[in-house]
């Protein structure tokens, strides 16, 4: 094998390992996780080609971007793993505390959001008015 072809296939070789790094960390890195806490608003499955569960939370307290405005601090959330999304299903209207993983960016088939709910911590049934 000559010099020329040596160095051609290191070349790709650097660049393979490069674009797969690059891949890894933009879409399946773990950049943080954690858990949060409030009621389950709505959880619903949809999309187009890939049907991916999506949830929003409704977080206790009020959060404001400008000074004098209020408004509700959401968190918008997907479900990849079926059990995690069955109990989901059940507890709508539910105070939840869910366990979730954030990641730099979304993947069609992982869902909308970058913060992937994992597990459900507890779920406390909203109260029912008499």
């Amino acid at each position: 094998m000559t010099t020329k072809k040596k160095i051609i296939y290191g070349l790709i070789t650097i660049l393979t390992v490069v674009l797969v790094g690059i891949v890894y960390y933009r879409y399946y890195f773990v950049f943080g996780e954690g858990v949060k806490a409030g009621q389950l608003n709505y959880f619903v499955k949809k999309g187009y080609v890939f049907k991916t569960a999506e949830g929003r939370l409704i977080l206790a307290g009020i959060q404001s971007q400008q000074p004098g405005n209020i408004t509700s601090n959401e968190f918008i959330f997907s479900v990849t793993d079926d059990k995690v999304a069955a109990k989901l299903d059940q507890n709508a209207g539910a105070f939840v505390q869910l366990h979730y993983k954030e990641y730099l960016h979304a993947l069609p088939w992982r869902g909308f959001s970058h913060f992937v709910v994992d597990s459900v911590v507890s779920a406390v049934p909203a109260h029912s008015n008499p």
